[in-house]
């Protein structure tokens, strides 16, 4: 017997499976997917079996030595799947492999992630038992020991170790090992809600697709009980003896959404993010993959979990742009979704109060089928929006709060109730330079300014993590004149405390929540009323329940506004709309203050009127105008490399390529500097290709990837559908 083996080397020319022969020993044990021990070289090396053959034409094969994991493997869908992947990003096959599975199971590690519990159980019958005492009456801890081992067997730490040992050696108790799970749900409550009118009708459509490879459109405004129609269709499925994905786009909203699951599911339930350590992930997956649990929710790569008998995916806030992975495989959560939805013939859910254009295209085009709930559940209204023109309040020295902003938090403060302060930038500053010279602090191996966190008196680069003590004097002109400008959340949460210095504030951005457990702890904080302001960036925008929050204030609406990418209006519409969506959720009518240096700005009236349609047809003229999705798609090239002069050389021979290779009606921009031209050392040019219907441009991308792949200087990036250029 023979098997091709997928060895664990990511280098795109050892992108094959290499055949061995299974030696006789192995042959009733070794099984499709397993990871396996192989010679490769002068190395011994892990890699997938990937097919199994009784003959082979290779000549002169290696012997497998031994295998890596037998429990845990790639099932017949995930190595399907791992090839779409390749198809779909370009990458190598082992690297989507790698890519759909937890550190613990990647090919290279052979670590032992498995929690294990020794107990203690009698060894001997009662009589031996009974006989061992009468006649040992002096051994008062081992007979203590024995009686108590009567009433069933203990924990090996909670019994005396010499006594203990005497017993082991006389073989009349036994150890025995239990595997053990890291997270473990707290206990049921049944509490369900009924639904309202609109929620029925929601879930009695999704209800009717079931068994079928159909994708809905839930589109609901924020608070209209989205996630209460998502738990009805997952217990049906349940009942079904199915299973579910549930995604979700942050680590910070798997808090909430996992303790509703578990209130309702339990054990049913398994979670999956980077957050968990790697036994944690190990324990989920092996949970997931032994088919004890019905639910899996997590964030991205929770949809390559190898559920069995899937009936129902759900990707819940699909507009953020989390979904889509930045670096290798560039791969979009939703692409791997409808897979599995066809794989199974199941249906999936997407669900957002601010869809993607693409997707309301789609469902607007009868693609996708549309679901709407166009009420908050309850006696919940819609927040009232108040714009801000901050020209008007720079002149009175208001830099970072505006005088209606300042008095509706202390109205708010006075009645006991919460407010969130949004602003999309971490640290204190994003500026520091010298007021003598100009000269102005930027990262030294990235085209970008540093940001000063005043915590750690540090100015960091949030592209390589360079880090540097700030200093007192001008490196430049050696003068004490340095001064920060720009806005951080560590400005704001100072200013906050000043004017507020009685009330009890929070902030929520990437640097405090850092550690492990750290999202969970601030939520929970919330949820207790220990705070009475949050102040955070877009991970407080989306999902997160809070009945108390009754103001949102918006600092600077600019900021996205003002990004070079053609998805800034709907990106900022959507960060807006969300964050505008945490105010007046329960009973307490919510209130938004919006500041802005564009009052008259389209995007801002149309989340001042909660209208996304009218927001959608609007993105959509200058799209068709300009010729950006959905109208015509895009593949993103970035060229980089050390040396510049041939970087810049080598660029334009690329788009040169394109240009005679793809057909007339495709449009190739470029090349030009990437929107941040350096970043660690490394210089980035970049080229957009837009089309509508190019066949040759998957083997075209191919040859011009394997043109470079033994390029040591020059590295080629290739990005299908990019969500940011």
């Amino acid at each position: 017997m023979y098997a091709d083996v997928l060895i664990a080397y990511g280098v795109k020319t050892l992108d094959r499976t290499f055949t061995y022969h299974i030696p006789q020993s192995l042959e009733e044990q070794i099984a499709v997917g397993m990871k396996v021990y192989v010679p490769f070289g002068k190395q011994k090396i892990n890699g997938f079996v990937l097919n199994i053959t009784p003959t082979t034409e290779v000549n002169d094969t290696k012997d497998i030595i031994g295998i890596v994991t037998r429990e845990l493997k790639l099932n017949d869908e995930l190595i399907k799947l791992g090839k779409y992947l390749k198809d779909q990003t370009l990458c190598s096959l082992i690297t989507a492999y790698q890519t759909m599975l937890p550190t613990s199971l990647k090919v290279k590690n052979s670590k032992d992630y498995r929690l294990t519990k020794t107990y203690i159980a009698l060894n001997k019958p009662d009589d031996v038992i009974a006989d061992y005492i009468d006649h040992n009456k002096r051994a008062l801890k081992q007979n203590e020991i024995l009686l108590k081992l009567k009433t069933g067997r203990i924990l090996k730490g909670k019994i005396a170790g010499s006594s203990l040992n005497k017993l082991l050696t006389l073989e009349l108790v036994r150890e025995e090992q239990e595997e053990d799970y890291r997270i473990k749900p707290h206990s049921l409550n049944h509490q369900i809600y009924t639904l309202t009118e609109d929620q029925n009708g929601a879930y009695e459509t999704i209800k009717a697709g079931f068994n079928q490879a159909n994708t809905y459109l839930l589109h609901g405004v924020t608070g209209s009980g989205k996630t209460e129609v998502y738990m009805h269709l997952v217990s049906d499925i349940i009942r079904q003896d199915k299973t579910v994905i549930m995604l979700v786009p942050e680590i910070s909203l798997t808090t909430q959404i996992v303790r509703r699951f578990y209130d309702r599911f339990a054990s049913e339930v398994a979670v999956f993010h980077s957050n968990l350590s790697e036994g944690e992930k190990y324990d989920e997956y092996k949970k997931i993959m032994n088919g004890e649990v019905h639910i899996v929710v997590g964030t991205r790569s929770a949809i390559f979990t190898p559920v069995k008998n899937l009936g129902l995916i759900i990707i819940d806030e699909e507009h953020s742009a989390n979904y889509k992975q930045e670096n290798n495989p560039r791969y979009h959560a939703l692409d791997m979704a409808i897979w599995r939805s066809k794989y199974h013939h199941c249906p999936v859910v997407l669900g957002s109060a601010t869809p993607s254009l693409e997707s309301m295209a789609r469902a607007l085009k009868g693609v996708y089928t549309y679901v709407s709930l166009k009420k908050r559940i309850g006696q919940a209204t819609l927040p009232t929006i108040n714009i801000v023109d901050m020209a008007a309040e720079y002149k009175k020295r208001n830099l970072i709060l505006s005088d209606l902003l300042k008095e509706k938090i202390m109205e708010r403060l006075d009645n006991h109730e919460q407010i969130m302060l949004l602003l999309n930038r971490r640290g204190y500053s994003t500026i520091i330079t010298c007021q003598s010279c100009g000269y102005t602090f930027k990262c030294p191996h990235c085209d970008i300014t540093l940001t000063y966190h005043k915590t750690n008196n540090n100015l960091r680069c949030h592209y390589c993590g360079y880090t540097v003590i700030r200093p007192e004097l001008c490196p430049e002109c050696h003068e004490k004149a340095i001064q920060d400008f720009g806005l951080g959340t560590e400005k704001v949460e100072r200013q906050i405390r000043e004017l507020f210095p009685s009330y009890r504030i929070v902030r929520m951005d990437a640097d405090t929540t850092s550690k492990k457990g750290s999202h969970e702890e601030i939520i929970r904080g919330i949820e207790n009323l220990e705070y009475d302001i949050i102040i955070g960036t877009q991970m407080i925008s989306k999902g997160l329940d809070f009945p108390r929050v009754s103001l949102v204030g918006i600092i600077n609406a600019d900021e996205s506004l003002n990004i070079p990418d053609f998805r800034s209006g709907e990106n900022t519409f959507s960060l807006l709309s969300q964050v505008s969506g945490r105010a007046g959720r329960g009973t307490i009518p919510g209130e938004v203050i919006i500041q802005t240096f564009n009052p008259d700005n389209k995007t801002l009236q149309y989340v001042q009127e909660n209208n996304y349609l009218a927001n959608y047809q609007y993105e959509m003229n200058i799209r068709k105008l300009l010729k950006y999705p959905p109208y015509y798609y895009l593949t993103s090239i970035k060229i980089t490399g050390k040396d510049y002069a041939l970087l810049s050389q080598e660029a334009t021979k690329v788009a040169t390529f394109l240009r005679r290779k793809l057909s007339p009606e495709t449009i190739t921009l470029g090349p030009t500097p990437a929107s941040v031209f350096k970043i660690n050392n490394i210089y980035r040019f970049q080229i957009i290709i837009k089309y509508r219907h190019e066949i040759k441009l998957k083997e075209v991308l191919k040859e011009l990837d394997n043109e470079y792949i033994l390029n040591k200087n020059i590295n080629i990036e290739i990005d299908i559908n990019p969500l940011r250029i």
